[in-house]
């Protein structure tokens, strides 16, 4: 963006209505003195074409400095939604326009920078934590074969590579985490599209799907992987049986499990939140959900149930 001097909206909206009601009068007193000089025909297709000649210049106006700079800007913004690198907008028409297209670019800026230290932070600590834990994990194998080792030390041998293997599925998940931040998975589908997929996935579970021909702004690879996890947590809560049920731009799951607690609802979408780490839970699991969904600009919640537990997907189809 350039800082030359820019009209306001204002001034090109009303300059151009001005010159349009002047070229109007202007045209009518010309007709007047020019009709019975030539022909009132003659002057009124002169002047048709006089005034459609100058007309132009305005209209003109207003598409370099309204059509065409927002266009640009809807193009870019666009691109970004779509995760390419396209170059920021080079026509930013008056001063309303040059001042949102700043913005959009300053967020989009901002936005990327936040995801690309997010990621590299990610990939930072899972790296240099990865050659600890390969040391952990080979010391504990050299300890286990050794026939001196038993009792009360090779039991504590076990616990060392038990948290050993809680902390690789940790790292895991926390590059899931980060990648569900970045991946868009771009189209539409319908629960009737990934019924088969999620219910041969989940054979404990008595799976219902109502109004499955609802269409939802996300490809079916996304969606699988969202309903994947919610019926795992099902499962893993007890649940027999759940119901989806589509409705209009939200997307509900019911089980008939154990439900959440008061105490833990608040948190079940913290990071490495979980009750369960003491049989591998990492706690990743709906932090994923939620960032995938948010990525498609979408949302979930945990809403109030009598029995078992009920979340509530929300897109935004505008």
């Amino acid at each position: 963006m350039t800082g030359k001097w820019r009209p306001s909206l204002g001034g090109v909206i009303g300059g151009a209505l001005a010159g349009t009601l002047i070229l109007s009068l202007i045209g009518l007193v010309a007709l007047r003195y020019l009709g019975p000089e030539i022909g009132f025909r003659q002057a009124a297709l002169s002047l048709a074409i006089l005034i459609a000649i100058i007309t132009a210049i305005p209209g003109w106006l207003l598409v370099r400095l309204l059509v065409r700079p927002i266009y640009e800007l809807e193009a870019f913004a666009a691109a970004q939604e779509s995760g390419q690198d396209a170059p920021p907008p080079q026509h930013f028409g008056t001063k309303e326009i040059d001042a949102t297209g700043r913005g959009v670019i300053a967020m989009a800026r901002a936005l990327r920078d936040r995801e690309a230290t997010i990621r590299a932070y990610t990939d930072h600590v899972t790296h240099e934590l990865k050659t600890p834990v390969s040391a952990i994990r080979a010391a504990t194998e050299l300890l286990g074969d050794s026939p001196d080792l038993i009792g009360d030390d090779r039991a504590l041998l076990k616990q060392i590579d038990g948290a050993r293997l809680q902390l690789e599925a940790q790292l895991a998940a926390l590059r899931q985490a980060a990648q569900a931040r970045e991946t868009r998975y771009l189209g539409q589908c319908t629960l009737n599209e990934i019924a088969e997929d999620i219910i041969v996935g989940h054979p404990a579970l008595d799976v219902e799907i109502l109004s499955g021909d609802i269409v939802f702004p996300m490809a079916k690879d996304g969606l699988k992987i969202v309903l994947t996890q919610l019926l795992r947590n099902a499962q893993d809560h007890q649940a027999s049986s759940l119901k989806i049920t589509a409705t209009g731009n939200v997307i509900a799951l019911q089980d008939n499990g154990s439900g959440i607690s008061d105490g833990n609802a608040p948190r079940i979408f913290e990071p490495f939140f979980t009750t369960k780490r003491e049989s591998g839970g990492t706690g990743m699991g709906l932090s994923v959900v939620r960032n995938i969904l948010q990525a498609h600009d979408a949302n979930i919640h945990l809403e109030p149930s009598p029995t078992g537990a009920r979340f509530e997907i929300t897109f935004n189809k505008n």
